[in-house]
């Protein structure tokens, strides 16, 4: 039995896509004007990886279920990919394989309370835990304080999680949030894309790309980049509607959990002593006195005050 279809697009896009961005030069391959492609052709990422044009294009045609590590692999450093792509490739072939197939809608993992005692244990780092569809599942009460755009915007579902994607693509008020918009789109679309490599038959995920392409122009335009992303990690620089402007540190980890969903636990601190640190702990404090986090203080536009924060 082979792959389904939609699969082998998925492959078929991926490596072409990879493949295109080679040039003859980088791998040492005599170089013509005459070319009519972008990149390497078929028969050179062949001659590169040491198998045969003929397999090379059937394996970018998509009918990967079957292929070994040790070709993948040659296939992969042939066509220079990264630690994600790489990772990525093997999730597509892995998926490709009829006894890996899994119920189309995956049942929601709960937290256990274990994870969030944890995560409200963290009082001055907003912590909380991501599925690869980037639900935001539990979070610690600093985290619904920083991401309050997020929780309070009309994209969260039916049981009031936040979805990071949805949020970035589809409410106009997370360019305001996000200073950095244009790379937190890229880093969201690519983990998606990651995930669609690992679960290719979620039906819920696949409502949430379909959703996506549907209404916002700059994911269709991410989605057809093919760019993926297994972990996020770095600064983000954040402007919050009631303390102002954030630089903050976040790191994600690998978060074991019951199944065979991806979850990230996910944390924001602030470099000590700085201005971020100050507003940082402001919103902690807010988090820990729930009248005031019910009910924070908008800063009006009235009062002359500028939004950047203490």
């Amino acid at each position: 039995m082979d792959q389904p279809p939609g699969n082998r697009g998925e492959i078929r896009d991926f490596l072409a896509g990879r493949r295109a961005r080679i040039t003859p030069a980088q791998v040492g391959l005599p170089t013509s004007t005459r070319r009519r492609v972008a990149g390497l052709r078929r028969e050179e990422v062949a001659v590169l990886a040491g198998v045969s044009t003929e397999w090379y294009t059937r394996l970018e045609k998509g009918h990967i279920g079957g292929v070994s590590e040790d070709v993948l692999d040659a296939v992969a450093r042939a066509l220079r990919l990264d630690d994600d792509e790489r990772t990525h490739l093997f999730d597509l072939a892995r998926s490709s394989r009829p006894a890996s197939r899994t119920p189309s809608r995956r049942r929601d993992v709960e937290v256990p309370p274990r994870v969030r005692w944890m995560l409200d244990s963290m009082t001055m780092s907003s912590a909380f835990v991501r599925n690869g569809r980037t639900d935001i599942v539990a979070g610690n009460p600093l985290a619904r304080a920083l991401l309050g755009p997020m929780f309070d915007s009309p994209t969260i579902d039916q049981r009031g999680r936040p979805n990071i994607a949805r949020y970035v693509f589809l409410d106009p008020g997370a360019r305001d949030f996000f200073v950095d918009w244009d790379a937190a789109g890229a880093a969201t679309a690519a983990l998606l894309r990651a995930e669609v490599g690992r679960e290719p038959r979620d039906r819920a995920l696949r409502e949430l790309v379909g959703e996506l392409s549907t209404l916002s122009p700059e994911f269709r335009g991410q989605w057809a980049a093919h760019d993926v992303l297994m972990r996020h990690d770095g600064v983000k620089r954040l402007q919050h509607p009631d303390v102002g402007h954030l630089d903050l540190t976040f790191q994600s980890l690998d978060l074991p959990l019951p199944g065979r969903a991806v979850h990230d636990l996910i944390i924001y601190t602030a470099e000590p002593g700085t201005a971020s640190e100050d507003r940082l702990r402001l919103l902690a404090s807010w988090a820990a006195t729930p009248s005031r986090a019910a009910q924070p203080t908008r800063r009006s536009s009235q009062s002359g005050e500028t939004g950047n924060g203490p």
